[in-house]
């Protein structure tokens, strides 16, 4: 199910979108995982929302080393929680989370502008599938690791910040391994939890219709957002904690993908 949303109307809309049978007792713990380039700091102005609205929320400090070394730094996060929890992925972080995800503390996954392969693929094969308009921003260092050409890092990957919140970023980004974006997906969580998704309309380091082929395989419940950048995560913090509350208080209600026709 697909809402197609300006930002003023998506607070309504999401209290509307989901299931209405309110028997199961929703979920009250978030882990959130960043994705490329970045460090779990840029989930700040969500983690604030959520707390302020009574959740426990947990951020993953992953390495970018390699998808099982950012799996298994999600996985020891999720061991700490003390009951089921809401998953949450941004950008490359929702390939971790795809691969995290059937952990027993999970009881759904959102991805904000994120990848969500299937078993055997990769982020490479996708984005090549779907290219993004900005995808030749990304470089990639004698030793194997990549990040986002500074010059472009504002106009390509966050061009909905501030021109000095974009400059930081792109000087502080967190360079990370070429591995991790050919890492093939084994055992997709997607297919056995609920899923909620947010497409990132102007998006240029994953194509927005790769994020609607992704939201659309899942079957998730999706919103979009106009105008947003790859930085959705940070450039609209209200809507993007909105739909993981969503998910927090209707994972119980939702089937998931594989029981949806």
């Amino acid at each position: 199910m697909k809402t197609a949303l300006g930002i003023g109307a998506l607070g309504a809309s999401l209290l509307c979108a989901a299931a209405t049978t309110a028997n199961a007792a929703p979920v009250k713990s978030i882990v959130l995982v960043h994705g490329a380039f970045v460090d779990g700091s840029g989930w700040r102005p969500v983690y604030d929302i959520l707390v302020r609205d009574g959740y426990k929320v947990s951020v993953v400090q992953h390495p970018l080393t390699g998808l099982d070394e950012d799996v298994a730094a999600t996985k020891r996060i999720l061991e700490q929680q003390d009951g089921p929890c809401i998953l949450v992925g941004h950008s490359y972080g929702g390939a971790i989370i795809t691969e995290a995800g059937l952990d027993p503390h999970v009881a759904g996954l959102v991805y904000i502008a994120a990848h969500a392969p299937d078993e055997g693929e990769t982020e490479t094969g996708n984005g090549k599938r779907y290219p993004a308009a900005g995808r030749d921003a990304i470089q990639k260092t004698p030793d194997g690791y990549t990040y986002i050409d500074p010059a472009r890092y504002h106009a390509d990957f966050a061009a909905d910040l501030s021109g000095d919140e974009a400059a930081f970023e792109a000087r502080s980004q967190g360079f990370t391994a070429a591995k991790v974006f050919s890492a093939p997906i084994t055992n997709p969580a997607w297919k056995l939890k609920p899923s909620w998704y947010m497409v990132a309309r102007s998006d240029r380091i994953i194509s927005p219709d790769l994020e609607r082929m992704y939201a659309a395989r899942a079957h998730s419940q999706t919103v979009e957002i106009d105008g947003a950048s790859h930085s959705v995560y940070r450039s609209h913090p209200k809507e993007v904690a909105a739909l993981i509350e969503q998910a927090a208080e209707h994972a119980a209600e939702r089937p998931h993908a594989a029981e949806r026709p």
